[in-house]
């Protein structure tokens, strides 16, 4: 596997100018078992499978961190989101990427989030989100491990940005008799030695004396924390709610993206998708 560098451009600016206040904003994680979706006022304002309905029976749009289905992506979120956005009001959308999505993912994101005509849509990838979410400390190396319901990724931080990944299409929704957790904890800990064998940066192996941050569905299953520090001998810290990581720190790139200038301005040239 090889890494898959992304630059969510998230605009950390600050400064005193006017933002408009009214627009709607959201920040989405659009996973393969749930969409998350947090409104600023209000928090997380959805949390529920992510699924849609084309006729009588139910169809999953996003299978194992890809979007199969970006039409019926399209009609989950407006089903969702429709009448949250007011009138002919356009929103500022923040939503995660699978860091090994690729542009595939992102185009397809952007296609199905075109139903609710955004002003401007910036993604940001998972593991950078879950860092920020965490507060974690990013002028550090960092390594985050994400355990969701149907990929698991591992992917190393340098300034603030993926610059290794591996994954995965195995989760805990993969979970039963006959795949255990130790399955899914071996593929885990592969993934961290093929980095630090490929890494001759030694990046990898400082930011494993500093532990790992875990995330996802998975960390809340206190048999992957053991087994992982066991193997690794290093910390191995659960961040606070880790299902909800990467939507908080999606939230903060929407909040610092809209005190942004060039991106809180009226939009009087067409819809701009920024990475």
């Amino acid at each position: 596997m090889t890494g898959f560098r992304v630059r969510p451009g998230d605009g950390h600016r600050q400064a005193p100018w006017p933002v408009c206040r009214i627009c709607p904003r959201f920040a989405i994680d659009l996973g393969s078992s749930r969409t998350r979706v947090w409104s600023p006022g209000r928090g997380v304002v959805l949390d529920v499978p992510t699924v849609t309905f084309p006729g009588a029976r139910a169809m999953y749009p996003v299978r194992r961190g890809t979007i199969v289905d970006p039409e019926g992506t399209a009609r989950m979120l407006d089903r969702l989101l429709r009448r949250r956005v007011p009138g002919f009001s356009r929103p500022l959308i923040v939503i995660t990427t699978p860091v090994l999505g690729g542009p595939g993912f992102r185009s397809a994101a952007l296609t199905a989030l075109e139903v609710l005509h955004p002003r401007t849509v910036l993604t940001v990838p998972s593991a950078k989100a879950i860092a920020l979410g965490a507060g974690a400390d990013l002028t550090r190396p960092l390594l985050v491990a994400d355990i969701g319901a149907h990929v698991t990724e591992v992917a190393l931080l340098c300034d603030g940005e993926v610059t290794d990944a591996y994954r995965t299409a195995l989760g805990t929704g993969d979970l039963d008799e006959n795949t255990t957790y130790r399955e899914l904890t071996r593929a885990m800990i592969a993934m961290v030695t093929d980095m630090l064998r490929l890494d001759e940066s030694e990046q990898t192996l400082n930011a494993l004396e500093r532990g790992v941050v875990l995330a996802g569905g998975g960390a809340l299953r206190p048999e992957f924390t053991y087994d992982l520090t066991r193997q690794l001998r290093v910390p191995v810290q659960p961040v606070p709610a880790p299902h909800t990581a990467a939507l908080r720190g999606a939230s903060h790139v929407l909040e610092s993206a809209h005190r942004h200038p060039a991106i809180s301005a009226p939009a009087h040239p067409p819809d701009r998708a920024r990475e």
